[in-house]
């Protein structure tokens, strides 16, 4: 953390008016409540995994942004980057990528930014929780209809892993399931 305080510091230091300042470094923890009034006033959100995860950030910050103001930067690592196409895919490794990309997105056409976060909301709404469990429970009970069909009497069925993923191998698109191998 000391060596992103000291960047912040030497960022602002350079940049900053008596009225602004680029960077806001908050080094603690944060209630929702709280982050959310920086997710309303930011120009970007810049998001930039190194490996796919769980990270809602861009979530937030789109959901925050009821009036379809500000624009998502976000690393094409994060699994977030498959589903938020309006946003600004970039390569977190690629600093001059990432340097263009928050140029673009601060001189973006106005109409431009809030196409492109009306969009983004109309994802993060329809594909919200509720629509990922049942998409999971619809999966799961297919996978069991399957798994009762496919067994005779006295035959294990095959391992769940090997009826989701094709003979050639995981492609994009599919997903792979591990359960335990020991017979029921």
């Amino acid at each position: 953390m000391g060596e992103v305080e000291a960047a912040a510091g030497r960022i602002n230091w350079r940049f900053q008016t008596n009225r602004w300042r680029p960077i806001v470094y908050l080094p603690w923890h944060h209630t929702h409540q709280e982050i959310q009034r920086y997710y309303k006033a930011a120009d970007l959100c810049l998001v930039t995994s190194l490996h796919d995860g769980m990270n809602l950030v861009s979530k937030e910050f789109i959901a925050a942004r009821d009036d379809d103001q500000g624009a998502l930067i976000l690393s094409q690592f994060a699994g977030a980057s498959h589903q938020l196409r309006d946003a600004l895919i970039v390569n977190p490794y690629d600093t001059e990528q990432l340097a263009d990309a928050m140029h673009f997105a601060l001189e973006m056409d106005p109409l431009e930014r809030s196409a492109r976060m009306h969009r983004l909301r109309q994802v993060v709404k329809e594909f919200n929780i509720y629509r990922w469990a049942a998409d999971l429970i619809s999966g799961l009970s297919e996978i069991r209809l399957e798994s009762d069909r496919d067994t005779e009497p006295g035959r294990h069925p095959a391992p769940v892993a090997a009826r989701l993923v094709p003979e050639t191998g995981p492609s994009e698109g599919s997903f792979l399931v591990r359960r335990d191998q020991t017979p029921y």
